[in-house]
């Protein structure tokens, strides 16, 4: 009986021993698991690296295109100017014609009527000039005085030429860059669907992983259990060789923008193009990025302005306001109550703005104060 005994635990011994060889071969597919864990992250670092590099070229363009408008102001004022200097030219071409016709015809009343009837006769002083046979009769100074005003307009005519065309060329450089700073923008949106989707994968993998670990944990669990039976059925002080402990695997505001790229533009910053400090947060994110209510409140205007282009702002009471701007598009309307975290809109570049961000002003009693006092 005691040798049948021990037979059989040598059947349940080796059944034991050949389980252990199966989970052997489980761990492999946990270490590949493992392995594409690893690739999953060197591939999300990557995407996320040619991502920045991608931002940075956005706000390169960005620069480029305030540099370009910068030069289009200017050249809009070159442009007024020689406007005003080629009006001034032309009429001071025209007071000298008409001083000189004044002059001939006192010289030429009762004497040569023939030349006077061509002088008051003639539309213009290129009229005049062009009947050859009569300018030897005009005197040296007021040909040199008609030919210096003459060329003085066409000087003036010719700069105001050229200063269009460069004013043309600096418009057409703009739209290339408004077209570069769309496809780059459309590139840093794919690659953040490019992330999202090896995010997915990461988590998924993770939740094989994990799934896999705790097979192998009960497999373990179901070893050592079958190697305890199998020395009770046999009598014996066997210990299973893998026994031991089992190893299982104030802030008032909410961030209206916690989608956002970087921080462009902090509270009270001087800036060259804004009279007086900054009077809000501006927080850079992609086109289509949501925005949403800092605190509950009642919108008191959803919609457009010519300087915020689309957007929200919320009565918090006590004197507090709260202003959202450039949206693409918006979420609420005037006179609707909204929650603290309500989505209110999605990210945009309209209205006066420099490329795609939101404009995050608080008001106090109508003065702006700093936004990161109430985050």
């Amino acid at each position: 009986m005691k040798r049948r005994m021990k037979r059989i635990a040598g059947v349940l011994l080796a059944f034991v021993l050949c389980a252990g060889t199966t989970m052997h071969a489980g761990a492999v597919t946990i270490d590949e698991a493992e392995k594409k864990a690893d690739e999953l992250e060197e591939k999300k670092e990557d995407a996320e690296s040619e991502k920045e590099e991608l931002v940075t070229k956005l706000n390169d363009i960005i620069a480029d295109m305030n540099e370009t408008q910068e030069k289009l102001t200017d050249k809009e004022a070159e442009i007024q100017a020689a406007e005003d200097e080629l009006v001034q030219a032309r009429v001071n071409e025209n007071n000298q014609y008409e001083s000189m016709k004044m002059r001939i015809k006192f010289m030429y009343e009762g004497g040569n009527t023939q030349f006077l009837e061509v002088l008051l006769e003639s539309e213009s002083i290129g009229d005049l000039l062009n009947k050859a046979e009569y300018v030897s009769q005009l005197s040296a100074y007021d040909r040199d005085m008609l030919t210096e005003f003459q060329n003085t307009v066409k000087e003036v005519e010719e700069k105001e030429a050229a200063l269009q065309k460069e004013y043309e060329e600096l418009n057409e450089l703009q739209d290339q860059l408004a077209d570069q700073q769309d496809e780059v923008q459309s590139l840093i949106d794919s690659k953040e669907a490019q992330i999202e989707e090896i995010q997915k994968q990461i988590s998924d993998n993770a939740e094989t992983l994990e799934r896999l670990k705790k097979e192998a944990e009960e497999a373990k669990r179901l070893r050592e259990e079958q190697a305890r039976a199998a020395q009770a059925a046999a009598g014996s002080s066997y210990s299973a060789a893998t026994s031991g402990n089992v190893v299982s695997g104030n802030g008032y505001f909410t961030h209206p923008c916690p989608g956002m790229t970087y921080q462009s533009s902090y509270f009270g910053e001087i800036r060259e193009f804004e009279t007086g400090g900054h009077k809000g947060n501006d927080y850079a994110a992609p086109v289509g990025t949501p925005t949403y209510a800092a605190a509950a409140g009642t919108v008191i205007i959803a919609g457009w302005s010519n300087s915020a282009g689309n957007w929200v702002v919320i009565n918090h009471g006590n004197g507090l306001v709260t202003k959202y701007m450039h949206h693409s598009s918006l979420c609420v309307s005037a006179g609707q109550h909204v929650e603290k975290g309500q989505q209110i809109g999605y990210v945009g570049s309209t209205g006066q703005s420099t490329g795609p961000h939101l404009h995050f002003q608080v008001e106090l009693n109508g003065v702006a104060v700093s936004p990161d006092s109430y985050m």
